[in-house]
């Protein structure tokens, strides 16, 4: 059967930012691809290179001191590090937009909520007032805001939580975009309210075949949204494949530990599994394997030499970056 082309395709992305301690990587030679209708989840430890990476897809990590220095971000068949800012106004929020995980942060509080979703709106398409308006209620109804032509005269602080961070949404949605990346968007949500959230997502998803990077620490929602999932550790992916494939046959000991850390209410244990030591800094990374100080299978090699990816002999794209895996059924990758 054929398969559909992605829609998303990033090829060893590369962001470098000055700092007093010097250049850091923080996103160092990231690849990944998601296809329409699909969710990637992308998990890692706070300071991993996750939020990094999605700033990059938009070209909006901070300047002057950050600037993507390698790589390609392939969407919808056009390189959008080759094109100019004036083109790259009209892709973000029209091709890929991005929901941020505290919707306080993102509203405006002197403006009502239905003239932050026309001004998004407006960017991308030239209409009347009363049109861009009554798209702007269609794209609250969009994600479930009850009453929405009256929710849009009113201001952030009128609404709870769950509302603005469908609102977020809303604004993020309004103009289809191909690519929807959602930055921990469920944070500042409790948990019924964020069980909500997640299915409006999946729903929305459904209805326009949407894809979704999804960044999260949560591996219970990446089981619940991810088709396939990419770990990420001191700015690189050191693991990656398919939801399942990665829960049930996890390669890498860095994503062994993150599931282990995951408390199970089947277990009864006085105390919860933690990863010993911390993160290395971006400006004193190690020579060989990046998690190589906090393994407690680590060898000599993977101190000297960072490992190469190897594939999964099952061939079901699963892979990741690991001397462990050199002497077993695992094959160096292709790509």
């Amino acid at each position: 059967m054929h398969q559909v082309a992605p829609v998303i395709e990033v090829q060893n992305l590369e962001t470098r930012i000055d700092t007093k301690m010097g250049p850091i990587k923080a996103v160092d030679g990231v690849s990944f691809s998601v296809r329409p209708g699909e969710t990637l989840g992308i998990v890692g430890e706070s300071g991993s290179g996750k939020s990094v990476t999605a700033l990059s897809l938009l070209r909006l990590v901070p300047k002057p001191a950050a600037k993507i220095v390698g790589g390609a971000i392939i969407l919808d068949g056009e390189d959008i590090l080759t094109v100019s800012e004036t083109r790259m106004r009209d892709i973000r929020g029209g091709k890929i937009s991005m929901i941020l995980q505290d919707p306080q942060t993102s509203l405006n509080p002197v403006f009502t909520i239905g003239s932050q979703v026309v001004e998004a709106i407006a960017t991308h398409l030239k209409a009347a007032q009363r049109e861009l308006l009554n798209r702007a209620v269609e794209a609250l109804r969009h994600v479930r805001v009850a009453d929405p032509k009256r929710r849009v005269e009113d201001y952030p602080h009128q609404m709870s939580g769950g509302m603005k961070q469908r609102v977020v949404g809303a604004i993020a949605l309004g103009s289809n975009p191909k690519v929807l990346i959602a930055d921990e968007p469920t944070t500042a949500l409790d948990v019924t309210i964020q069980a909500q959230y997640l299915q409006l997502l999946k729903d929305i998803q459904a209805e326009t075949g949407l894809a979704i990077i999804f960044i999260t620490h949560d591996f219970g929602v990446v089981a619940r949204m991810c088709d396939h999932v990419a770990v990420m550790y001191a700015g690189r992916v050191v693991e990656q494949g398919p939801v399942q494939e990665i829960f049930s046959n996890p390669a890498h000991p860095y994503t062994k530990a993150l599931l282990s850390s995951v408390p199970s209410v089947e277990e009864d244990v006085e105390r919860l599994y933690s990863i010993r030591g911390q993160p290395p800094a971006f400006w004193d990374m190690p020579k060989g394997c990046r998690f190589a100080p906090r393994c407690d299978q680590a060898m000599s090699k993977c101190e000297a030499d960072y490992p190469p990816t190897y594939e999964s002999p099952a061939g079901t794209q699963h892979c990741a970056s690991c001397w462990a895996l050199e002497d077993t059924e695992w094959t160096p990758s292709r790509s």
